[in-house]
């Protein structure tokens, strides 16, 4: 253990409850849309692929809703204090946080934009339709197409690097921070 670490078995300053709750809902909703894009990209057009485009871009859209939310509680709540570490390593937290914030606005934005330019309105729950903020343009589609995918992988990635990270600092270092985050404490 690091000297200014947490002893074993001490508690680390938490998350409060919203901001557990938020982190692990999106991470649920991201990993299952994710999971979702792979799996009903390649299949042949059939009703069960437009169904699962529909879920898709339902998630999405929730993804969006839920991540404005949060990055909202996030501004106006002040998080604990960071754990004792290395500066490259602080730096590199921060950075891959604000780049997931990034990508939970980019990914939806981009899905929402390739599906109004390909002339497929978006209706969230089949309830409320959306705005189509791009017009229906085969070029604007294939743009808006990589960069949604592009935005996607980049966020699976991000995703990768904080689980291993948390990881890290749960098994190797064992510096609590894992336990700021645990839905339940400790």
């Amino acid at each position: 253990m690091r000297p200014g670490a947490p002893a074993r078995g001490a508690s680390a300053p938490r998350y409060d409850g919203v901001a557990i709750a938020a982190h692990w809902l999106l991470a649920l909703l991201i990993l299952l849309n994710l999971a979702l894009g792979l799996y009903m990209h390649d299949l042949p057009l059939s009703p069960l692929r437009l169904r699962l485009f529909n879920w898709h871009k339902w998630a999405g859209i929730t993804i969006l809703s839920l991540s404005a939310l949060r990055l909202l509680w996030r501004l106006t709540h002040q998080p604990p204090p960071d754990l004792p570490m290395t500066r490259w390593q602080r730096v590199a937290a921060h950075a891959v946080h604000w780049a997931l914030y990034a990508l939970f606005f980019a990914v939806p934005l981009a899905g929402w934009g390739y599906s109004s330019a390909t002339g497929f309105p978006v209706v969230w729950f089949g309830v409320l339709p959306l705005p189509d903020w791009v017009p229906v343009d085969r070029a604007w589609a294939d743009a808006l197409k990589a960069v949604h995918k592009t935005a996607a992988l980049a966020l699976a990635l991000l995703v990768l690097l904080h689980v291993a990270a948390a990881l890290k600092h749960h098994v190797v270092d064992r510096d609590g921070l894992l336990d700021r985050m645990r839905p339940f404490g400790r």
